[in-house]
């Protein structure tokens, strides 16, 4: 597996922060030399690529009945500020890899078989994640797409015009089956299948994520002449909140409830000034939509609560509010008969994370496929899968992916 090992290096050095970390932002230039550097790679290989209007791109390799849905799989190149070069990555060069394998052993497909590169899937530069995935599946419309505001205050559109693409959003959705399958390859970003030293992960659901922006405004003043009694913090009220959102998710009736508080920003930001407002951001997500939706509401009653009694104001955006998806169970018993016939140990599973899979799921059949990563680690310089581990998901990918093309 030297090829891919070589090209994932490759990629890793489009960043716009030094090795061994990644950095790789949605439309920056690191980002579009990337992707330059991918559709070479499927073009050398004869695939027919073409790209949407915000960038999402389909490298083709026809079948003998083009007319028939085609095979989907993929995932993302962008990354977040210093982390590593797995992530989103093994599952679109493991994609292109999985079609040279396949390839190379004579194998002409009966459906098409295509890598979908999804843009910006992560949520660096417009606060929103899997925004390729959410318009290719409808869930967010080219209306709301064209009022999402990046970190520089510029419109997406701007954003399109910058690095010359069309502005015409209304022809980035995908109609409904135009894949009739879709496998995605990923490192798992946990410890399980490490921990249980697994070859496979095989995921049955994703969870339902959702997140919250959290705008608090109190009074500010000096640090030292403003009495305690007299204070309206704005920066402990959110403290409160953050610590308040922990505990909502441990005392969940569902042992798959998560919320951080990842973002918490304080000004003025002066240690001898009283802060005068605060602004967090909150993911909280689980597997059951029901146990989701109540703590996203007991959050939300528990900020009105702490705001009324600190004294200071609180305005709450809901981000996004997405449902779980349920894996196809034809695609999760092709991709488990493959990784038997492999040889290869595994287990089904659960996928905390969310992907692009979760909004491809709403428009067609779909499962994932984990490898491990070392420590569980990701979102980090450290995130590692090993040359062998990424054969082993490579080689279930190529056999599911022919499995279905048949």
């Amino acid at each position: 597996m030297n090829r891919i090992d070589k090209e994932l290096q490759k990629l890793a050095s489009f960043s716009a922060t030094p090795n061994p970390s990644v950095t790789r932002i949605v439309y920056s230039e690191e980002d579009m030399e990337a992707r330059a550097y991918f559709i070479t790679l499927c073009e050398n290989i004869g695939l027919k690529v073409r790209v949407d209007v915000i960038g999402n791109t389909f490298a083709r390799w026809e079948g003998s009945q083009p007319d028939l849905a085609p095979v989907g799989t993929g995932s993302h190149i962008d990354a977040i500020p210093e982390s590593g070069q797995y992530d989103g990555t093994v599952g679109v060069f493991g994609g292109l890899e999985a079609i040279r394998v396949l390839k190379e052993s004579g194998y002409s497909p009966k459906r098409s078989i295509e890598i979908l590169l999804f843009t910006s899937e992560e949520p660096t530069r417009f606060g929103i994640g899997c925004l390729g995935s959410r318009m290719l599946s409808g869930q967010l419309t080219p209306e709301n797409a064209e009022k999402l505001i990046d970190t520089e205050n510029n419109s997406l559109k701007q954003n399109l015009e910058r690095v010359n693409f069309n502005t015409d959003l209304s022809s980035v959705k995908l109609p409904k089956n135009y894949y009739n399958a879709f496998v995605e390859l990923h490192i798992e970003q946990g410890p399980i299948l490490e921990a249980e030293n697994l070859d496979i992960g095989i995921v049955t659901m994703i969870a339902a994520p959702s997140s919250l922006g959290v705008q608090i405004v109190g009074q500010g003043g000096h640090a030292g002449c403003v009495l305690m009694p007299k204070r309206k913090d704005a920066g402990c009220a959110a403290a409160e909140i953050a610590l308040a959102v922990e505990s909502i998710a441990q005392n969940s009736a569902s042992d798959n409830t998560v919320a951080t508080t990842g973002i918490f920003n304080i000004k003025p930001g002066a240690v001898n000034s009283i802060p005068k407002e605060a602004y967090l951001e909150i993911d909280l997500r689980d597997t059951f939509i029901e146990t989701r939706d109540k703590a996203l509401n007991d959050v939300q009653d528990k900020i009105k609560e702490i705001s009324n009694r600190r004294g200071v104001t609180s305005n709450v955006k809901l981000l996004n509010c997405d449902p779980p998806a349920i894996c196809a169970e034809n695609l999760v018993n092709t991709v488990e008969n493959v990784t038997k016939n492999l040889g290869y140990s595994y287990k089904k599973m659960i996928s905390h994370a969310y992907h692009d899979s979760l909004f491809m799921a709403q428009i067609c059949p779909t499962t994932m496929i984990f490898i491990p990563c070392r420590d569980g680690l990701s979102h980090h310089p450290d995130e590692y899968s090993s040359p062998e581990q990424i054969h082993k998901g490579v080689q279930t990918l190529a056999l599911s992916l022919k499995a279905l093309s048949e």
